[in-house]
């Protein structure tokens, strides 16, 4: 992780932000899911620009690349992007409630090099920083591994059937 830099998204990187999430979700979900499972993730998946706006979505990059992005939120949504149903923008409260992790993916040519841990580390120092003491976040299959070895534990599968065909999603949570 040393040869990666990060900083926090701006309206600007959405271009970009948009291509990495479409490599994303259709080369890293293929060992997992059907092609009309990745052409649903597509519709329930995607960038909440709220958490651009609220400074909580963080770029990595190597040598000027985009590598991945995640965030993490203070508010009610747990998933999905701008146009996914069931968003809620209601604060959360850092001594009751979990902060969210949201939005995470990475280039499929960074895949395996540290660029989600260090994401992750990102979010949840910054929601610790805010009173947050558990995070919550819904996994693709594909990110499970990586969320379980970072000591997330499931908390309830999934399906997601708002794209059309269901998608197999895993709740999940951690104590920060």
């Amino acid at each position: 992780m040393h040869d990666l830099q990060s900083r926090l998204a701006t309206r600007d990187d959405l271009p970009a932000l948009t291509a990495l999430m479409d490599r994303a979700i259709g080369e890293l979900q293929k060992p997992f899911l059907s092609d009309a499972q990745i052409a649903s993730s597509r519709t329930i998946m995607g960038l909440d620009t709220q958490l651009i706006d609220d400074g909580t979505y963080f770029i990595v990059e190597q040598d000027g690349a985009l590598a991945g992005c995640g965030g993490w939120s203070r508010r009610a949504t747990l998933y999905g992007g701008d146009a996914s149903p069931g968003r809620d923008a209601a604060l959360l409260d850092p001594a009751k409630d979990a902060a969210r992790v949201r939005a995470m993916y990475t280039d499929p040519d960074f895949a395996r090099r540290g660029v989600g841990r260090l994401v992750l580390t990102l979010c949840e120092d910054a929601a610790r920083a805010e009173g947050f003491i558990h995070a919550e976040l819904m996994a693709t299959m594909a990110g499970v591994p990586l969320y379980r070895a970072c000591g997330y534990l499931a908390v309830a599968d999934v399906s997601d059937a708002s794209g059309g065909t269901p998608v197999p999603l895993m709740r999940m949570r951690k104590r920060l």
